[in-house]
């Protein structure tokens, strides 16, 4: 360490109370302190506030029960959410691109920002973020890693950006399975064309229920399942979405704002962005999962360690 004034080399001289090293210059006999790396930018929350308000969003509570539990007000915890969000969503970018792959899962789950489309289009509002948010999840079948995500309508477009975004972050020629919505032959053709063996599993629902009964918020039962080849000569037994399914379950339950018949919901499109950025980060590098005893990263061979929150903020 160079003292500031003389530009003279310094020693260390103890540490502070918060543990941080100090300097003494032997030249003109002042102490100073190391720059420290500050993890949130310029942020005056503590490091150990901001990770546990993180650690406490990721297990599914709401940011009024964050602020009650830690005592930060809420539009802290919204910055460091926001924050955090588009780190991880840069570290997904770079780190998760051409990656090998054999059987890739996609499917989308449903969310509302601020209010639900019919209500939306009762009032006549035009603002396309506001009203029904789905994210469209691309999954490995194996390794269990997130591939891509996409927030947005579900609609052609949108379907199209999902797909680019699932073609950047794989190699080689793969198998791919989607559910029956109809935006997904021509996405995929145009941005995955021949590398992949495509397949819809289409599901067909019963409609023997009642609407005001107790199966009103009940899922519709499963009648018969078809399966569609679209694109080369997919296996057949390997023509399935369950995994990323599953997955559905885990992001609702980690994620609050996604949490169905309650009132937690997001205000904010870019609230609701950060939240999912956060996760599939945090899933994919420092979750282990309980099928692979280690974390999808690990599996993928794209780290060698489970990496903490703090090593995916600072990455």
């Amino acid at each position: 360490m160079t003292c500031h004034n003389c530009q003279l080399k310094a020693v260390k001289a103890g540490k502070d109370r918060k543990g941080t090293q100090r300097f003494l210059c032997r030249n003109c006999k002042r102490y100073f302190q190391a720059g420290r790396e500050r993890l949130l930018g310029n942020m005056n929350l503590s490091e150990e506030k901001s990770l546990l308000v993180l650690r406490l969003l990721l297990e599914g509570n709401s940011i009024r029960s964050i602020e009650r539990i830690t005592g930060v007000e809420k539009k802290t915890i919204t910055s460091v959410l926001l924050l955090a969000g588009e780190r991880c969503e840069d570290l997904m970018n770079e780190r998760i691109k051409g990656v090998a792959v054999r059987d890739v899962e996609a499917d989308e789950i449903w969310g509302f920002c601020k209010m639900k489309k019919i209500t939306r289009l009762h009032k006549g509002i035009t603002d396309p973020f506001v009203g029904d948010a789905y994210t469209f999840v691309g999954m490995e079948r194996n390794t269990k890693l997130v591939l891509a995500w996409h927030l947005g309508h579900r609609d052609g477009p949108n379907t199209e950006a999902f797909t680019e975004k699932l073609d950047r972050a794989t190699s080689g020629h793969f198998q791919l399975t989607t559910d029956g919505f109809g935006a997904y032959p021509d996405a995929v053709s145009y941005s995955l064309g021949t590398r992949v063996d495509y397949a819809m599993l289409i599901k067909v629902y019963g409609h023997d229920r009642d609407p005001e009964g107790e199966q009103k918020y009940s899922p519709p039962e499963v009648v018969d399942i078809l399966t569609k080849v679209l694109i080369g000569s997919p296996e057949p037994h390997r023509i399935c979405t369950s995994i990323v399914e599953r997955g559905n379950l885990s992001i609702r339950t980690s994620i609050r704002r996604l949490t169905r018949l309650t009132n937690a919901f997001s205000k904010k499109w870019d609230n609701l962005r950060a939240a999912l950025a956060l996760y599939f980060a945090y899933y994919n590098f420092c979750r282990i999962h309980s099928s692979i005893r280690c974390t999808p990263a690990m599996e993928s061979g794209l780290t060698e360690h489970v990496w903490t929150l703090r090593d995916l903020l600072a990455a």
